[in-house]
């Protein structure tokens, strides 16, 4: 076997759907867990830099950050053990693998594990669909404070317009409602969003969402490539049984004839069929 067929056969048992789809869950999860904790440790510095003065009025607001960053050690953990258990199932189930290993023959074992696994990965889409969702809430937040921020420097030349325009983090439940002062007006909410801080944890929300998104576009995409793969198998197995089912029938009429089967066009048949000589 020469270099360019050797060549050709790796790449032919490369699965690139899976390979895709392991490539975006990584990315997805390291943009949306990585982003995600250093967002969470920045909201958390500027609620107490500006929005409450008493640590009794953010100590449950931190409590939920740390659990939330505790949880994000385990997506991180569990997703790279996933598109692991996903690229080698890929690889395992390619053409190459089964020009190695033989003809492809299905188990009973092996439908159970492949339809298990499509189950998994379409409930872990349902799932990260939710947190896609959830991921979009601090986008909002900021979104709303960076767009009342731009209001006050339009309405500079008018203070006590720009007092009546505030964020209040309670009413986004961030904090109790006995937190005080509970919310930034005026040009002091002006001075929040030019800080480096503010800016900082906006862009690091953003980019959580989008690997949110990400993600949950590679699952879709692995949920796809799985269900597909399935059809494709059964239809493999039909045609496996039809042709089994073609053997035996040609295997009984040689049995009824009591020999090998002839041709129908026999050599006494075309000799007579000649013109003589």
């Amino acid at each position: 076997m020469g270099c360019y067929d050797c060549c050709m056969k790796c790449l032919g048992g490369v699965p690139y759907c899976s390979l895709v789809a392991t490539l975006l869950c990584f990315s997805g999860i390291a943009l949306f867990c990585g982003c995600g904790h250093q967002a969470l440790t920045e909201t958390e510095r500027l609620i107490e830099t500006y929005f409450a003065r008493n640590l009794q009025d953010y100590i449950t607001l931190a409590y939920l950050i740390q659990y939330f960053q505790y949880v994000i050690y385990g997506l991180a953990s569990f997703f790279f053990l996933y598109c692991i258990v996903l690229l080698a199932e890929g690889f395992y189930t390619t053409s190459a693998a089964k020009q190695t290993f033989g003809e492809f023959r299905s188990t009973l074992c092996g439908r159970c594990l492949s339809s298990t696994f499509i189950l998994i990965t379409y409930l872990l889409a349902v799932v990260w669909l939710l947190v896609f969702a959830f991921s979009a809430l601090p986008v909002y937040f900021f979104y709303n404070m960076d767009s009342t921020c731009h209001t006050i420097t339009v309405l500079t030349d008018t203070p006590a317009s720009i007092n009546q325009l505030c964020i209040d983090a309670r009413q986004y439940g961030l904090l109790p409602w006995n937190a005080m002062p509970g919310k930034a007006c005026g040009m002091t909410l002006s001075t929040v969003c030019k800080t480096r801080e503010f800016r900082l944890t906006y862009n690091l929300y953003i980019a959580t969402f989008a690997g949110a998104g990400i993600t949950l576009l590679a699952l879709i995409h692995c949920s796809l490539h799985l269900a597909v793969r399935q059809v494709d198998l059964k239809e493999e197995r039909r045609q496996e049984k039809e042709k089994r089912k073609s053997y035996e029938l040609y295997g009984r009429l040689q049995k009824d004839i009591g020999g090998t089967m002839r041709s129908p066009y026999a050599p006494h048949i075309i000799s007579d069929s000649l013109p003589p000589d």
